[in-house]
């Protein structure tokens, strides 16, 4: 096998494979031999087809499954004879059965990129206290009782924060009417911040019966793509405005939200338990988010430009997915694929960069994925969803599916160790972040 290496790129190498006459003529033989046992065609008993009428006949489909064979059969080996070590799958072009009976193909390969690993341990990250406020057990208490509020409809004032309104709406965007946006007798709980807290806003002061129209700009980043990045007017009628009737807040009340609470002290302190349990979950992962960003910034260099193609696809698939959970695509939402490609490619290229960064770490500090570590795994999702773990590691029996996972797990441990070794430095709690958004409005005002 004759190798010819050449450089397209500091991360592409382009290989130009040829495999001798010998070798690829027995394959073809061996093809060719197989299809005249089998072939019968008229004219010619089973098996007595002559080697030329079968190659005028078959040629092209005996040539692209030898020639598939014979990538199959040597790519592997031209990469550890040249000692390269690719990152994604070949782009293999050019296939060629030559004249003098050799074999061809090119194959261009993304490498891994080459960098010096900076400084990762004792990263300086600051960690917000999990303990939780006074302040904030009353934020809940005033959600429950908010919740459980009956609803009384009012007339002779405006829509205030805090209402339920019942509106009809159509969105128009470019003065065209927008079909996904609009609703009657939709329900607005004005305040909650469950829409946009812009059309929210516009809401308050609207009597009962009247139409108004609202111009509301969404963020590039706004949750939901068929409103984000779009300037939106939406015409909207008020057809009812009801205000709450707020329970009196006491040992009866907390028997009201569940009968397992016999005081109100009781529902207090099950509150603050799980509002410290959240805040721990959130500040761990905003440990690991700001350790990211801080090794990212420690490490400009190159990444594999396919590599990050396919990061963009990965996420504009998941777009796809939430569309179609709600019974829309890209085009039904007014989504344009090339420029959601390119406003994905920011975020796809720093997540490839961030992986090559934490499988160096890796090596460096030798960490591995251990049978142990898969097991837990296994017994983690076992636990989430009430399997045993038998039958979930039947859902990893393909090495397509298994060694993504060992991926997740892989950057887990590392992400973990990186935590571990960081140097944290107390912030200063801000009492009103435990708060929803909509009272943490409230009261700046």
């Amino acid at each position: 096998m004759d190798v010819v290496v050449e450089d397209v790129s500091a991360l592409t190498k382009k290989l130009t494979i040829t495999l001798p006459k010998d070798g690829v003529q027995k394959k073809l033989d061996k093809a060719y031999g197989k299809l005249q046992r089998e072939t019968k065609m008229k004219g010619f008993r089973r098996g007595k087809v002559p080697r030329k009428v079968i190659i005028k006949h078959y040629q092209g489909q005996v040539e692209a499954e030898v020639g598939e064979k014979l990538v199959q059969d040597s790519y592997f080996d031209a990469i550890e004879q040249e000692k390269i070590d690719p990152v994604v799958h070949p782009d293999i072009s050019n296939p060629v059965f030559n004249e003098d009976g050799s074999f061809s193909y090119v194959a261009n390969i993304d490498v891994r990129p080459e960098f010096e690993l900076g400084e990762y341990k004792g990263i300086e990250v600051e960690k917000i206290s999990s303990d939780v406020s006074d302040a904030a057990i009353e934020v809940e208490l005033g959600e429950l009782r908010r919740d459980m509020a009956p609803l009384k409809s009012v007339e002779g004032r405006g829509v205030e924060k805090g209402d339920v309104i019942i509106v009809d709406f159509e969105g128009f965007h470019n003065g065209k009417a927008m079909k996904e946006v609009r609703n009657e007798n939709y329900s607005v709980d004005v305040g909650a911040g469950k829409l946009s807290p812009e059309f929210e806003e516009k809401l308050v002061g609207m009597k009962l019966g009247e139409e108004a129209s609202h111009e509301v700009e969404f963020p590039a980043e706004y949750v939901n793509p068929v409103l984000a990045g779009k300037k939106v007017e939406f015409r909207v009628v008020v057809k009812d405005i009801k205000e709450r009737v707020l329970p009196e807040l006491n040992d009866e009340f907390a028997k009201d939200v569940d009968e397992k609470y016999s005081s109100l002290s009781e529902l207090e302190n099950d509150i603050r338990e799980r509002l410290q349990k959240e805040k721990e979950e959130r500040a761990e992962g905003d440990i690991t988010d700001r350790i990211m960003l801080k090794l990212l910034e420690r490490h400009e260099f190159d990444v594999p430009e396919r590599l990050v193609r396919f990061e963009v696809e990965e996420m504009i698939k998941n777009t796809e997915k939430s569309l179609e959970q709600q019974g829309m695509n890209l085009e039904s939402a007014g989504i344009n694929r090339d420029e959601l490609a390119e406003q994905s490619r920011e975020t796809a290229e720093k997540r490839v960069r961030g992986d090559f960064i934490l499988k160096k770490i890796a090596d460096t500090e030798d960490i591995k994925v251990k049978d142990e570590d898969l097991n837990r795994a296994f017994q983690r999702i076992g636990d989430q969803y009430n399997m045993p773990i038998a039958q979930v590691k039947e859902f990893f029996q393909s090495r397509d599916d298994l060694l993504p996972f060992m991926n997740e797990i892989l950057n887990e441990k590392i992400l973990t160790f990186l935590r571990e070794n960081a140097t944290f430095v107390d912030a200063v709690a801000d009492e009103k972040a435990d708060a929803p958004k909509e009272t943490r409005e409230e009261s700046a005002d």
